[in-house]
């Protein structure tokens, strides 16, 4: 790796893109934890550019570009999981209808489920915390009528045949039992149609609310139902070293 002379110093951008300020920045770099583009980084004279550097700092990954946008939506009950509805059905374009990036969500959620959907205009970021192989976990909170047995957490982590195929989950558990109702919580990186929903119902334990909490470490957390918000930058950070980039 060269030093870009018509870059930007590394210090700089780091303290630009609110790692630590530039003199924090600076012993980050001394001391061995920035690496661009795959390579560590010592020199505090290092010029980069902040268009095109890949860079870590601890092994996260740092994003520089102002143009990049992460946003969580909690995708309220009705609402669709498209960018525009032609038969002008409420969709998730219409919470970003004001902003000029052209922006990707990804994955789906059905009208009915809830939860939250992330939106991004980092095309590459959004196909790989989509793709199987990179394993993103999801997490789903469900509502089932009545009370579940204590083997389902087996049952569902050794796997049941779906008509499209095999799947098991990555985790499991009663969260809560609230009257005829039980709540669990399900944890798989599958990402195939009404998954969480046909996975309980063959079961035996249709689901009557579903809401997603979680895709990796970004969390739902109390955001009220079509609440908009940028991510954060460990949360940034998180996504981007789940999926490699």
């Amino acid at each position: 790796m060269t030093s870009d002379a018509r870059g930007v110093r590394l210090q700089k951008v780091l303290a630009r893109a609110g790692v630590a300020s530039r003199r924090v920045a600076e012993d980050l770099i001394a001391r061995g934890r920035v690496s661009v583009d795959g390579v560590v980084v010592t020199e505090l004279g290092r010029r980069v550019d902040p268009e095109s550097a890949v860079i870590h700092v601890d092994g996260a990954r740092i994003l520089v570009r102002d143009d990049v946008v992460h946003l969580a939506l909690n995708k309220p009950h009705g609402v669709h999981s498209t960018m525009t509805d032609d038969r002008g059905r409420p969709c998730v374009g219409d919470y970003v209808a004001d902003r000029p990036e052209r922006l990707f969500h990804v994955g789906r959620l059905d009208a009915e489920t809830e939860g939250l959907l992330l939106l991004t205009n980092d095309g590459e970021l959004a196909h790989r915390l989509m793709h199987p192989s990179y394993r993103v976990l999801k997490t789903y909170l469900a509502e089932v009528d009545g009370s579940v047995p204590r083997g389902l957490k087996r049952t569902l982590t050794t796997g049941l045949e779906l008509e499209d195929g095999p799947v098991r989950v990555d985790n499991f558990r009663v969260v809560d039992r609230i009257g005829g109702h039980t709540m669990v919580e399900v944890v798989l990186h599958e990402g195939r149609k009404h998954i969480v929903r046909r996975l309980l119902a063959e079961a035996g334990h249709p689901v009557s609310r579903l809401v997603r909490t979680a895709v990796g470490d970004v969390r739902l957390g109390n955001a009220r139902p079509g609440t908009l918000r940028p991510l954060n930058r460990a949360e940034i950070g998180s996504l981007y070293s789940t999926v490699g980039l």
